[in-house]
């Protein structure tokens, strides 16, 4: 595929790079030279003003590709091949596909003035997929579908990659355990509450647990290796381990012995990465994160290269500078916090784009669609109505043939009454969907 642009820029070689990734077995080239463009023989796009005899596919800029800053952008939704679209340029309002796509997976709104929700983050009701009603959509995934019919339809010996579907379970280890492993007073503290609350059952099983007679509440650990092993898919355990426990971070200490050989026998088996604190989400420098990714590579005697934010936690650009900073290569944050959905509108990895320095970095996103806690705590379902919105959200990723990355934590998956369901639903999914994309 080659491109004709008169003025290449970074912007559009990135979104080019991306589109490579995703629909051809070569990557695209640019091409300023209109001869060269002429005579070249394969699948042509001209993402110019300019008019050629010669077929090609043309694509009319809308100008967000060649600007270096951030502006506010006047977005008009309208509809190409009935998918919501915007960017739309030149004569006849001609959909600016490679404008649209940059500037949903740069996160471009989200360097722009917006609301924040109460901890600080990119708030959901501020993205334009919210607000225009394609939160729940691989919208980018579907543009490029479509995109590609057309494609093959003018370039008939065109040759286009087929991309297959893929799942990956992981989950946020917040808290290792319930019970086991807090301080004395942690404990007496909490059986103090239940018995207030008149909980005397759950005071009960606390004491139960620490005498060893009783499975902790959280403990899922052995189910879940089952259920992997069973499904043949290959999870990611991300491990938030906080030096110190205050305020969102409340992790089982590190120095408890249990938790590290967790650790190191899940680096052994699987993949994991680093649950970065809250701590060092609001810290200045990198001097948290830096010790508590060094500490995870001491205890699992491995390069840690993976992260997700606690509580997903992180602002552009600086939260997804300070990971490149301290060796992070690939995160799994892309989503949010507070209602599930496509915040980048892709169920595909990309790299970052830094749109204050004006250029594409080597940290690579996998966003996520599904979390157990915003189903649960945010969209206050039932596990029934969780089911639903997990089935929904995998079937349009296997409708595009993305990536279907969901979380989960282990307190939805133990044996906790306030959990009740959640664990089942997961196992239904597992065993009846997972299992048979797996087998197929």
């Amino acid at each position: 595929m080659l491109i004709y642009c008169p003025e290449p820029s970074p912007r559009l070689a990135y979104v080019l790079d991306f589109i490579s990734q995703e629909i051809l077995f070569e990557e695209a080239k640019i091409c300023s030279d209109a001869e060269v463009f002429r005579h070249y023989d394969g699948i042509r796009i001209n993402y110019s003003e300019t008019v050629f005899d010669e077929l090609n596919y043309q694509i009319i800029p809308h100008g967000l590709l060649k600007e270096t800053g951030v502006a506010q952008q006047h977005i008009k939704i309208g509809r190409w091949k009935e998918l919501p679209a915007f960017f739309m340029a030149g004569k006849g309002e001609r959909f600016d596909l490679f404008a649209a796509i940059f500037y949903l997976l740069s996160r471009y709104e989200e360097y722009l003035p917006h609301h924040k929700d109460e901890f600080g983050r990119f708030s959901h009701t501020s993205s334009l997929a919210f607000k225009e009603g394609f939160l729940d959509r691989p919208l980018v995934n579907e543009w490029l579908i479509l995109w590609q019919v057309e494609l093959q339809e003018l370039f008939p010996a065109g040759l286009f990659k087929r991309r297959n579907y893929k799942f990956i379970p992981t989950y946020d280890i917040d808290m290792l355990y319930s019970y086991r492993g807090k301080a004395w007073w942690r404990n007496l503290g909490g059986a103090v509450r239940s018995i207030i609350k008149g909980s005397f059952s759950q005071a009960i099983e606390r004491w139960k647990v620490l005498r060893g007679k009783a499975m902790d509440p959280y403990d899922a650990y052995e189910w879940l290796d089952a259920l992997h092993l069973y499904c043949r898919v290959k999870p990611i355990y991300f491990f938030l381990v906080a030096q110190k426990q205050v305020g969102l971070d409340k992790n089982i200490p590190t120095s408890y012995k249990p938790f590290q050989e967790m650790i190191n026998y899940y680096a052994s088996v699987y993949k994991i990465g680093l649950h970065p604190s809250w701590q060092s989400s609001v810290e200045d420098s990198n001097k948290i994160i830096k010790e508590e990714k060094e500490w995870l590579e001491v205890i699992a005697d491995i390069d840690i290269e993976k992260s997700r934010q606690h509580f997903i936690k992180f602002s552009l650009p600086d939260g997804y500078q300070r990971l490149l900073d301290v060796g992070i290569e690939k995160d799994y944050s892309m989503g949010f916090g507070t209602i599930n959905g496509f915040r980048a509108s892709v169920a595909s990895s990309f790299y970052w784009y830094n749109l204050e320095t004006n250029s594409a970095t080597s940290l690579r996103i996998y966003p996520f669609c599904f979390m157990d806690a915003n189903a649960f705590f945010e969209q206050k379902l039932t596990p029934q109505q969780g089911y639903t919105e997990l089935m929904k959200y995998y079937a349009a990723v296997k409708k595009v043939r993305g990536c279907f990355i969901t979380i989960w934590h282990n307190s939805f998956l133990g044996t906790d009454p306030q959990f009740k369901g959640w664990r089942e639903l997961y196992e239904i999914f597992m065993k009846e969907d997972a299992y048979w994309d797996a087998t197929g």
